[in-house]
C-alpha cells in the first residue's frame, strides 16, 4: 500500500493550475488570483486629514495657546478645486477631507475650543500631525495582492479602494460526482428491503459547495460495468475532476478501476496505508483526475478532506499546505503499526497557544454520528511520536 505522504505527492504531481478568466471584482469573492492585482492610483488619493479637527499652518500655532479665525469648512466630499488656506486662519476639516493648500498640520478638535467666529488653540502639536499623505500607503501601480491569494471580502475591499474593478482569477474546476451502489437510494425516497439512504451524495455536494465549487453533474451509478464505463467516459469528457464513491475495493461489484482504465485512464495509485479510506483509487484521464473514493461515509469524508481538498487547492493555484493546522493531542491514542489513522476529534481552544485535540468514540468507517461533536480530522502517523499532530478542519 502507498504511504500517505507518497499518495499526497502523487496527487500534487498530477495537478496543474487551471486556466484564467477575468471577472468583475464584485463577482470574484472566494476566487483565487491568477495574476497580481495592482493599484490604479495612489493611496491615499490625495493628502487628507486623519481626524475631525482644524487644518492650520504650524507657524500660526507655534505660540499656542492662541486664537485663529475660522475661514472655511472642508468636508469629505467632491471638490471643484483644491481648497486653500490663507495665512493666519484655520479651516474646520473632517476625517478624510482634502487638506487645503497652505496647511501643514491638523489639530484634533479635542485640543481646541470652538467659538462663534474662530477657534482657540489650547496646545501646540508637531508639524505634520494627523495628516495622511498622498501615496503613503500604496503608490500608483504598486502590487496590492499577489497571484495565489484567495479573494476574501477584506481583500476585495482593499482592491476596490485601490481602484481595481476587474481581476484575473483561476477558473473554477468542472466537477462530476458519481455515487455508486445499488444499495443506496435518494434521501426521502421509498426504500426497498436492503437499501439505505444515500449519505455520500449530499455530503460530497455539501463539501464542494463549502469549497466554493458546485458540481456540474451528480448522478447515481448502478452496479453494472457497462453503465459505469459509459458514465465515466461522459464525465471525463467535460470535467477537471471526477469523484466517485464506492466500487473501488475488491468486491464482485467494484467496477471503478477497471471501467476507468477501459476508457483510457492511467492509474496513479490504488490503496493507501490509512484508516479509514484505504481503497482510494486515483487516475489521470487526459488533463482530468479521477478520485475513486471507498463507499463508507467516513472514508468518503476523509479522502475528500485530505486528497480532493489538496487537488482543489492546487488546481486554483493555492499552496495545499495552507489547509493544514497544528495541534496537540489531549489524550493518548492507540496507533496502528502500518497505517496512518485519520481520527475525528473535538478541538479545545480554551488554553492559550496550541489547540488541544480531544479524541471521540465512533470512529468506524461506516459511522458519521460523532460529527455532531467533531471539528477536526486528525492525522495520527503509524510511527511512535509526540502529541503534536496536524489536522484539517471539518
Amino acid at each position: 500500500m502507498t504511504p500517505v505522504s507518497e499518495a499526497l505527492h502523487a496527487v500534487l504531481h498530477a495537478v496543474k493550475p487551471l486556466g484564467n478568466e477575468r471577472l468583475p471584482l464584485t463577482r470574484a469573492c472566494g476566487r483565487v488570483l491568477a495574476a497580481p492585482a495592482s493599484s490604479s492610483h495612489a493611496l491615499p488619493l490625495f493628502t487628507q486629514s486623519a481626524v475631525d479637527g482644524y487644518a492650520v499652518r504650524h507657524a500660526d500655532i507655534a505660540a499656542a495657546p492662541c486664537a485663529l479665525p475660522l475661514a472655511q469648512h472642508i468636508a469629505a466630499a467632491a471638490q471643484l478645486q483644491p481648497p486653500q488656506l490663507a495665512p493666519g486662519t484655520a479651516a474646520r476639516i473632517l476625517t478624510g477631507a482634502m487638506l487645503p493648500l497652505g496647511a501643514d498640520t491638523v489639530l484634533r478638535q479635542e485640543r481646541c475650543a470652538r467659538g462663534a467666529t474662530g477657534v482657540r488653540v489650547l496646545e501646540a502639536v508637531a508639524p505634520g500631525t494627523d495628516i495622511r499623505h498622498e501615496g503613503e500607503e500604496i503608490a500608483a501601480g504598486a502590487e496590492v495582492a499577489a497571484a495565489g491569494n484567495r479573494l476574501t471580502p477584506g481583500l476585495i475591499g482593499a482592491l476596490a479602494m485601490a481602484g481595481v474593478s476587474e481581476v484575473c482569477v483561476h477558473r473554477l474546476p468542472r466537477i462530476s460526482v458519481l455515487i455508486g451502489g445499488d444499495e443506496v437510494c435518494a434521501v426521502g425516497a421509498p426504500r426497498a428491503l436492503g437499501q439505505i439512504p444515500d449519505a455520500n451524495g449530499p455530503m460530497v455536494a455539501a463539501w464542494l459547495h463549502g469549497e466554493g465549487v458546485a458540481p456540474q453533474r451528480l448522478q447515481h451509478l448502478p452496479d453494472h460495468p457497462e453503465q459505469v464505463q459509459r458514465a465515466l467516459a461522459a464525465a471525463f469528457a467535460d470535467s477537471d475532476l471526477v469523484i466517485t464513491t464506492g466500487g473501488v475495493s475488491v468486491g464482485d461489484h467494484d467496477y471503478i478501476p477497471s471501467s476507468a482504465e477501459a476508457t483510457g485512464a492511467q492509474r496513479l495509485l490504488w490503496k493507501v496505508a490509512q484508516k479509514p479510506g484505504m481503497p482510494l483509487y486515483v487516475a489521470r484521464h487526459g488533463n482530468g483526475l479521477l478520485f475513486g473514493l471507498p463507499g463508507n461515509p467516513a472514508s468518503v469524508l476523509t479522502n475528500l478532506l485530505v486528497y480532493v481538498g489538496c487537488a482543489l487547492s492546487a488546481l486554483q493555484g493555492v499552496e495545499p499546505l495552507l489547509r493544514w493546522r497544528r495541534g496537540e493531542l489531549a489524550a493518548p491514542v492507540r496507533r496502528d503499526a502500518s497505517k496512518t489513522l485519520w481520527l475525528r476529534m473535538a478541538v479545545d481552544y480554551s488554553a492559550l497557544g496550541t489547540p488541544r485535540l480531544l479524541p471521540l468514540g465512533g470512529q468506524a468507517s461506516h459511522m458519521l454520528g460523532n460529527l455532531a461533536q467533531a471539528q477536526a480530522l486528525v492525522e495520527v502517523p503509524p510511527m511512535e511520536g509526540d502529541d503534536r499532530v496536524r489536522w484539517l478542519p471539518l
